[in-house]
C-alpha cells in the first residue's frame, strides 16, 4: 500500500512552546490510522496543521505526491482530505438530506445559471440520488428527512462522516468520533468507519477511548508533550513501557 498522508519533521510553535515537534508519520492508504496521547499532547494541533487550520512552523505535508504545506482549508478539502471535530457541526435547521447536499458541488449555485433550472436540473437530480446512497452506506437512510438536530450523538457523528463522503474525500480525519458516546454506539459507529476503510476509504482517527478503538486499528501513533514516543500495531503500542507509563504514571510497568 502506498502512503496516502506523510509529515516529514512537522513542528508547530506558538511562542517558546513547541505544542508538536519533529512529528513525522505515514498514513497508508486504505487503512484505519489511530493517533494517541493525553490530553495536550499535540494531537489535534498536528491534525490542524494537515488540514489547513494551522500553518506548520516547520516541515512538510504530503497528501499523495503532491506538498499541501500551509495550503489554505478548503484547498486542502477540494483534493480530498476532509476533517471532523470531537463536536459535530451540521446545520441543525435542515434535514439530514440537505446536510449531505450542501456539501456537494452543483453548478447551479452560479449566479448565472441559477435562474436557468433546465442548466442543472439534471446535476441536482443526480446529486440527490448520490446523496441518498451515501446516507444508506452510513446507515442514515432512514432518516433522510428529519432534521438533523433530532438525531443521536453517535447519529450525529456518523452524519459528519456522511458529509465527507459526499465531497469526495478520499481521507478523512476524525477527532474523537466516539467521544461522548456509550460503548454500544462507539462499537456501532466504528463498524461502520471500518466497513467504509474496506470500501476504499482512509482514515486518521484521533481517539481517547483507545481501549475500545485499538482493535479497529491498523496501526497506531502515540504521542505525549508534541514529540512521537511510540508506533507500530496495537498490540505492540499498547505495550510499550513509554506509553503505559505516560497513561498510568511511572511504576506501572513494574506493577503490571
Amino acid at each position: 500500500m502506498s502512503n496516502l498522508l506523510a509529515t516529514e519533521n512537522v513542528t508547530k510553535k506558538f511562542g517558546g512552546l513547541a505544542a508538536v515537534n519533529d512529528v513525522s508519520i505515514t498514513v497508508k492508504q486504505h487503512t484505519f490510522t489511530m493517533l494517541i496521547g493525553p490530553n495536550g499532547c499535540g494531537k489535534t494541533t498536528l491534525i490542524n496543521c494537515c488540514t489547513g487550520i494551522l500553518k506548520p512552523t516547520e516541515g512538510r505535508v504530503l497528501l499523495g505526491d503532491t506538498d499541501i504545506t500551509g495550503w489554505p482549508t478548503h484547498k486542502i478539502y477540494e483534493v480530498g482530505f476532509v476533517r471532523t471535530f470531537q463536536i459535530p457541526l451540521p446545520f441543525l435547521g435542515l434535514t439530514v438530506l440537505d446536510n449531505v447536499l450542501g456539501a456537494m458541488r452543483n453548478s447551479g449555485e452560479a449566479p448565472l445559471k441559477a435562474p436557468h433550472r433546465r442548466l442543472w436540473l439534471k446535476e441536482e437530480e443526480n446529486n440527490m440520488e448520490r446523496a441518498m446512497a451515501v446516507l444508506h452506506r452510513v446507515r442514515l437512510d432512514k432518516h433522510w428527512n428529519k432534521p438533523s438536530h433530532t438525531l443521536g450523538a453517535a447519529q450525529l457523528k456518523m452524519l459528519e462522516v456522511a458529509k465527507g463522503l459526499a465531497a469526495g474525500a478520499k481521507l478523512i480525519a476524525l477527532d474523537e468520533p466516539i467521544g461522548g458516546v456509550d460503548p454500544a454506539s462507539a462499537d456501532e459507529i466504528l463498524s461502520h468507519v471500518s466497513a467504509l476503510k474496506n470500501e476504499g476509504l482512509t482514515f486518521l482517527v484521533v481517539e481517547h477511548r483507545i481501549d475500545i478503538a485499538a482493535p479497529y486499528a491498523d496501526y497506531i501513533y502515540a504521542m505525549d508533550l508534541g514529540r512521537l514516543i511510540s508506533q507500530g500495531t496495537p498490540q505492540q503500542v499498547l505495550g510499550d513501557p513509554k506509553v503505559i507509563e505516560v497513561y498510568l504514571g511511572k511504576g506501572a510497568t513494574e506493577a503490571c
